[in-house]
């Protein structure tokens, strides 16, 4: 193995260790890059290696975050986040919440699937998978308590419907995903939508298949009214509001009106219009959302500076030709290489973040992917919902620990942990689907943007 290729590995060891000394990630990126440059230049000397990096390489660090700063697509980031937290305090889910809970109340598992319909809601209007997790379970679990549901299913229902928000549209992980490989945002929301709803759906079937087989887990509210016409007048009447905007926002973007930049801006606005419809809309609330959206949009931006100088060094000493070696060395048709490649980020999703493995896993898998004849739109979405049970899976699973700060008294760990394992199961699922139909990804963004 030559000394680059042993730097590469040293550089990836670098990162998954000193991810557990609670430094911040990016200052762990960019100190990893700045660290190994010396390291390569010793080695370039003392073992008479060509390594190909220098001080002068590290300078092209600069212009490289100066374009991710001028980039007029990551702009649609912090408009997606300010629509997402102004529609959290705009208050339309708790009305949604309580016109569906009669709707569905007379079914068994209905309350679970009144979550799962709320948070598909929300999934296709916030993408802020902490607000979707913590709202559906504040909301959610003290009814599904109240009338005697498992606690497993209380919990795995709000952790995996919440998560929905970071693969729907208008995700804020697509918009990055299409800025890290060069595929065109709109595609991947349009390629993301029939996912995200056979997802939804799984979670649905699988919710009224268990309430049918052990009514004990999920029955039927002894208060639960008979559905009525006012009832179903009432339900859409609550879903009109958040329907339109999202009407608004994708489908200026899917009719070609607006691109994803544009639509997050009237998302923004539609959002903050509907708090004040509603009587939600004050100064404390603008300055809350305002402080909010800030420090998310300045998390993401910092990790997007430090994993561009950690891939920039990392191309420099040749990740790149060595992963696309390693990939293409392996044993496997084309199909078994993606296989290998979900399967493994899969397992990192166990240990990283949907950001780091967004930032630096993709952007280096993606030209073999494409390489090997695959349209990277539908190996961006697989990407995507492989990702998304990374919010599910221990020990970084993040919404398993939002959910853990709000739930009643009597659910603890053990019973979140115990309730997101079927519906991890589903969403490998629901993954084996898309992989083996691609066309539930590439279908519609062929039939509105042509081939």
């Amino acid at each position: 193995m030559e000394i680059n290729e042993i730097l590469v590995l040293m550089m990836f060891g670098a990162f998954v260790l000193l991810l557990f000394t609670g430094f911040p990630v990016a200052w762990v990126l960019g100190g990893i890059a700045l660290t190994f440059v010396p390291i390569a230049m010793l080695a370039d000397e003392w073992f008479d290696a060509f390594i190909g990096i220098d001080w002068n390489y590290v300078s092209i660090v600069i212009p490289r975050i100066w374009d991710v700063m001028t980039n007029w697509v990551l702009v649609a980031l912090p408009m997606f986040i300010f629509m997402g937290l102004m529609l959290d305090r705009s208050g339309v889910a708790e009305d949604l919440m309580g016109n569906l809970v009669k709707l569905f109340g007379r079914v068994r598992g209905g309350l679970a699937v009144t979550v799962t319909f709320v948070g598909m809601l929300l999934a296709a209007s916030t993408g802020i998978i902490g607000a979707s997790v913590v709202l559906l379970a504040v909301l959610g679990i003290p009814l599904m308590m109240r009338d005697g549901y498992s606690k497993e299913l209380a919990c795995g229902t709000v952790c995996s419907t919440g998560t929905l928000g970071i693969l729907v549209p208008p995700s804020i992980m697509l918009v990055m995903m299409g800025d890290r490989i060069g595929v065109s945002v709109g595609d991947l929301f349009l390629g993301a939508v029939f996912p995200g709803l056979l997802l939804a759906s799984l979670y649905v079937a699988y919710i009224l298949i268990l309430g049918y087989c052990r009514s004990d887990l999920a029955p039927v509210s002894e208060s639960a009214e008979h559905v009525t016409l006012p009832i179903v007048f009432k339900a859409l009447k609550a879903a009109l509001p958040t329907a339109a905007l999202i009407i608004c926002v994708l489908g200026s973007i899917f009719m070609g009106i607006a691109t994803p930049t544009e639509a997050s801006g009237v998302g923004a606005f539609g959002a903050t219009l509907l708090a004040f419809s509603r009587g939600r809309l004050n100064l404390s609330v603008f300055r809350e959302v305002g402080r909010e959206t800030t420090k998310t949009t300045a998390f993401i931006f910092a990790l997007i500076v430090g994993a561009t100088a950690f891939s920039l060094v990392l191309r420099g000493l040749g990740g790149d030709e060595l992963i696309e070696k390693a990939l293409t060395g392996l044993p496997f048709s084309p199909t078994g290489i993606v296989i290998t490649i979900l399967i493994v980020t899969f397992l990192l999703g166990f240990v990283l973040d949907w950001i780091e493995l967004t930032l630096i896993i993709l952007p280096l898998v993606a030209p073999v992917v494409s390489g090997l004849g695959f349209d990277l739109v539908w190996f961006a979405v697989l990407f995507a919902v492989c990702l998304q049970t990374s919010f599910l899976t221990p020990p970084v699973g993040f919404a398993l620990f939002y959910l853990k700060g709000v739930v009643p008294e009597g659910i603890n760990i053990t019973h979140i942990y115990r309730g997101v394992v079927p519906f991890i199961v589903i969403q490998l699922f629901g993954l084996a689907i898309v992989f083996w139909a691609p066309a539930i990804v590439t279908w519609l963004p062929a039939s509105v943007y042509g081939p």
